[in-house]
């Protein structure tokens, strides 16, 4: 049995952390990447079927404190076809705000059914002014300011997504 010096086995070790160190860099530099290019989470559609037809984006979920919390914040752009779906553990009088988020938004009020109740259009950039739903809701859709008016939303259609109680 051939015999190892301890510098042999430090040495071993020593490299061993440094390439588990650098892996978690990449994966770290990784998910730094797809944050900012609008990947955060997994990406899913939703959908409305309206007297323009059928309108769909891609959109991310925010559904536990922390990604609310941080939603589009810091975002430099976003892809027309894009935005973030929010999800609340209750159906609630919910309030929004553009701190540090540098795209202008329409946010979209929805109750737990899919149905719009409420909507915000052109939000301002990196105000602190609080956006109101008005009524309780359960989910809030954010697009691209001007979304609204390109897809023709309206109060009171509905949503399909499969969070949604009714219009999957």
């Amino acid at each position: 049995m051939p015999c190892r010096s301890p510098q042999s086995t430090s040495l071993k070790s020593v490299r061993f952390v440094a390439l588990a160190f650098l892996a978690v860099l990449v994966c770290a530099a990784s998910l730094s990447t797809a944050m900012a290019a609008g990947q955060g989470s997994p990406l899913h559609r939703i959908a409305v079927d309206n007297d323009r037809g059928k309108m769909e984006w891609t959109v991310e979920l925010a559904s536990d404190p922390s990604s609310r919390s941080r939603g589009l914040m810091f975002r430099k752009t976003m892809p027309a076809d894009q935005g973030m779906l929010f999800r609340f553990e209750t159906v609630r009088p919910v309030t929004m705000w553009m701190a540090n988020t540098f795209i202008s938004l329409d946010m979209i009020f929805i109750a737990e059914s899919g149905e719009i109740a409420h909507i915000h259009r052109n939000a301002v950039p990196q105000s602190r002014d609080i956006i109101s739903s008005r009524i309780p809701v359960r989910y809030v859709l954010e697009l691209n300011a001007g979304s609204v008016e390109r897809a023709g939303l309206a109060i009171g259609q509905i949503m399909r997504h499969p969070w949604f109680s009714i219009g999957q």
